[in-house]
């Protein structure tokens, strides 16, 4: 009986699929190539997830990327929202992670609560007033769903938001259902391993800055790992992908987060997103945002791209605005596959006032003090690099042991 009502409602929801238009912002440009069309997503398996949310009350954690695609080529989609609306599944509110539910506000800004104009839902800011879920605002809740594209980076604030609700769900006692997804970095692991003294929003646990996990084995990690406060556990369960290997392929169909528009910018974004905690531009306020890098005063003769960064969707006040800049145009430089540090040392090497060139932040996002002292004393990339060696080995026996896909 069950099966075929299950089975009935997939058809309406299919169906609807066919018939309904996304809104969420495509990346570009939407290359897919062989290996990407093969791979399932979590949300799109509905029948290992929606039969545990038949009469429940369910809280959603989810943004633009939350999506269920129509087609192996995932160029057309439907939010999973309201594709879980259309199933009759009774979903209370949603979460929204840095950002917001529609992926718009810039990076780092607040993020008021609200509702949602197309479904009439609440939305609940986790970049606001609070940014772990507070009792009252998990109160009468069954159960969570999170389904949020990740890059797999340490310093891409969505798994912190992750760690949040897991810690508020595990308090709760409110079992928490990861839709797993793809990470476009997750062929490596390279980077120093956050110093706990460090800690922060955008740095919370002891890994390295690209740590080569799904979000669902990154949940899995920080569950086995005693992370939550108090070493509370979390009733988890992760929705696995389909066809996906850690070799695998993927190229984002949908931006992750407005300064994050093509594959070329989640690819080099591990390495350029430390220019964030320096003097230097990463092309925010242009359409190339972390594809180049620059400031005004880099040299012309070493830095032969040119760029004036101006106010746009998700750089309202980029920095150098209305200024030219000097820098490197990388977009046709070959996909990377580690974390680059020679064109943070060479930007310092060149610029004029070493004083000024690190703020505060850069230490967040390295998660030590000791690279800035490195690049400060003058050490090479390579040495730099054997510096991480003892700690990534170690690092990578314990994420072994939550690793889901090969």
């Amino acid at each position: 009986m069950f099966k075929n009502t299950y089975f009935f409602l997939v058809i309406i929801l299919l169906f609807q699929l066919i018939s309904c238009k996304s809104s969420a912002q495509k990346i570009t440009p939407t290359t897919h190539i062989q290996k990407t069309q093969n791979i399932v997503v979590g949300a799109n398996r509905l029948a290992l997830y929606v039969p545990m949310l038949q009469h429940k009350k369910i809280a959603v954690v989810a943004n633009q990327t939350s999506v269920i695609f129509k087609n192996s080529a995932q160029s057309n989609y439907t939010h999973l929202v309201d594709s879980l609306l259309s199933l009759h599944i009774n979903i209370i509110k949603v979460f929204a992670p840095e950002h917001g539910f529609r992926g718009k506000a810039d990076a780092g800004q607040h993020v008021a609560n609200g509702i949602d104009s197309k479904t009439g839902l609440p939305i609940i800011s986790l970049y606001g007033k609070n940014r772990k879920p507070t009792a009252k605002q998990l109160s009468g809740i069954d159960a969570v769903i999170f389904d949020i594209q990740d890059v797999g980076v340490r310093f891409y604030t969505y798994i912190s938001t992750l760690n949040y609700v897991m810690e508020a769900c595990a308090g709760a006692n409110i079992p928490v259902i990861v839709l797993d997804r793809p990470n476009p970095n997750g062929n490596y692991v390279d980077g120093p391993v956050l110093d706990l003294k460090y800690k922060s929003f955008v740095g919370m646990n002891a890994v390295p800055i690209v740590y080569g996990m799904t979000i669902g084995e990154y949940a899995q990690m920080i569950n086995g790992k005693n992370w939550l406060k108090n070493g509370i556990k979390c009733n988890l369960t992760v929705i696995k992908l389909k066809n996906y290997t850690h070799k695998s392929v993927y190229n984002l169909p949908i931006r992750p987060s407005p300064n994050l528009p093509n594959a070329k910018a989640v690819n080099l974004y591990p390495s350029l997103a430390l220019f964030e905690g320096t003097n230097i531009s990463c092309g925010r306020g242009t359409n190339l945002q972390f594809q180049i890098f620059g400031a005004p005063y880099l040299p012309k003769n070493s830095y032969t791209f040119h760029f004036t960064p101006h106010p746009n969707f998700g750089a309202h006040h980029p920095k150098y605005n209305g200024k030219l800049c000097n820098g490197l145009d990388l977009r046709k430089n070959k996909k990377i596959h580690n974390l680059v540090l020679h064109w943070l040392i060479d930007a310092y090497k060149n610029s004029k006032d070493k004083q000024h060139f690190f703020n505060k932040f850069f230490t967040k996002l390295a998660g030590t003090k000791v690279l800035q002292q490195q690049i400060e004393n003058g050490l090479s990339e390579n040495i730099i690099k054997k510096s991480w060696k003892k700690n990534l080995k170690c690092f990578k026996k314990i994420r072994s042991k939550y690793l889901i896909y090969k």
